[in-house]
C-alpha cells in the first residue's frame, strides 16, 4: 500500500503515534502513557477513533502488545526466520476500522520456545535503514531484553532476558527491597557488578548484596547501581560470544549507555542506534508490503 498513514508502536505501558506521509516522512509524533494495560477492554475502537481526531482520518497500522490477548485483537505469530514479506503475510486488518495490527513473530525448537512483538520491527527496520549492518547482532534492552540476529533481509534468530523486570522485582518484592532505592548509573559500583557477575553465580550473587550492606563493603549509595551491574553483566556475558563482533544497542541514552558500558567493560563494542528511526523504516516497508 502507499499513501498517508499512522504508524503506532503500541506497547504494554507506553504508546507512541506516527503520522507518516506518502514518502515515508514523519510529520508528527506524539508518546503518551496510554500503553495496552491502560485501555479497559472494549476500549480499543474508542482509542483509536481519538487517535484520527488528533491526526486525521487516515489509515493506521499498529505493532506490540496491541496485538496480544490483552490487546485490540490478538494476531498469531509468524515464525522465525522472518523477513518483511513474512510479517506483512501475517499482518490483519480489523473490521470496520481500517486499522492493520502487525503479528510479531516466534520461535520453538527442541530447546527453547520464545515471542516477540514489536521489536521486529525495529530490528529489520535498523538493517532497512542501513542503521545496522548485514548479519548484525542487535540488542535491546528493557523489561523484557532482546537479543537478535538480523541477516539477509530476516530476524534469523532471537533471545529474550527478563532482566529488567528481574531488577524491578527485586527493587519492589525482595529482601534487597530497601537497598534499592538510589539511582542507577554507569558508576564504580555498576561497573564492579558487571565484573563480579562474569563466572560466577548470579544468585548467589545477589544475596550478596544484602551480606555486603550489613558487613559494610558495599556503600548504601551504590547498592542499585552494582546490583544493575550483577544482572545486566549477567545478561551480557551470555550473550558476548565474541567481542569483536560489535553490539548494536536500540535504546535510550540512559538504558543504552548502561549496556555500552557493561559491554565494553567486558572487552566489547557497542554502538547505540536510533530507535525510532529503525520503528519508521520498518513500519513504513511493512505498510508498503501490504
Amino acid at each position: 500500500m502507499d499513501g498517508h498513514f499512522l504508524a503506532i508502536d503500541w506497547g504494554t505501558t507506553n504508546r507512541r503515534v506516527y503520522s507518516i506521509d506518502a514518502g515515508g516522512a514523519v510529520i508528527e509524533t506524539e508518546r503518551d502513557d496510554r500503553g495496552v494495560l491502560a485501555i479497559a477492554p472494549g476500549g480499543f475502537d474508542a482509542e483509536a477513533a481519538g487517535i484520527r481526531a488528533r491526526f486525521g482520518d487516515v489509515p493506521m497500522l499498529c505493532a506490540g502488545m496491541v496485538g496480544s490477548k490483552r490487546g485490540w485483537h490478538e494476531i498469531p505469530y509468524v515464525p522465525a526466520p522472518a523477513d518483511f514479506a513474512a510479517i506483512a503475510r501475517g499482518t490483519r486488518w480489523i473490521e470496520g476500522q481500517r486499522a492493520a495490527i502487525v503479528p510479531g513473530v516466534c520461535r520453538l525448537d527442541d530447546s527453547r520456545a520464545d515471542v516477540m512483538r514489536g521489536e521486529e520491527v525495529q530490528f529489520l527496520g535498523a538493517l532497512e535503514a542501513g542503521l545496522v549492518p548485514d548479519g548484525a547482532m542487535l540488542c535491546q534492552p528493557g523489561t523484557h531484553c532482546k537479543w537478535a540476529r538480523v541477516a539477509g533481509g530476516r530476524l534469523v534468530d532471537f533471545t529474550t532476558t527478563m532482566t529488567g523486570e528481574l531488577f524491578a522485582l527485586l527493587k519492589q518484592h525482595s529482601l534487597l527491597a530497601d537497598l534499592l532505592d538510589g539511582d542507577v548509573g554507569p558508576n564504580d559500583g555498576f561497573l564492579a557488578g558487571v565484573r563480579q557477575a562474569q563466572g560466577q553465580d548470579l544468585l548467589s550473587l545477589l544475596f550478596s548484596v544484602r551480606a555486603a550492606r550489613l558487613l559494610g563493603s558495599l556503600p548504601l549509595e551504590q547498592s542499585a547501581s552494582f546490583t544493575s551491574g550483577l544482572l545486566i553483566g549477567s545478561d551480557v556475558r551470555a550473550r558476548l560470544t565474541d567481542p569483536a563482533e560489535p553490539v548494536h544497542v536500540l535504546a535510550d541514552a540512559h538504558l543504552g549507555g548502561l549496556y555500552r558500558c557493561a559491554i565494553e567493560e567486558l572487552g566489547g563494542s557497542a554502538i547505540l542506534v536510533d530507535s525510532h528511526a529503525a520503528f519508521v523504516a520498518g513500519i513504513t516497508r511493512i505498510w508498503r508490503e501490504l
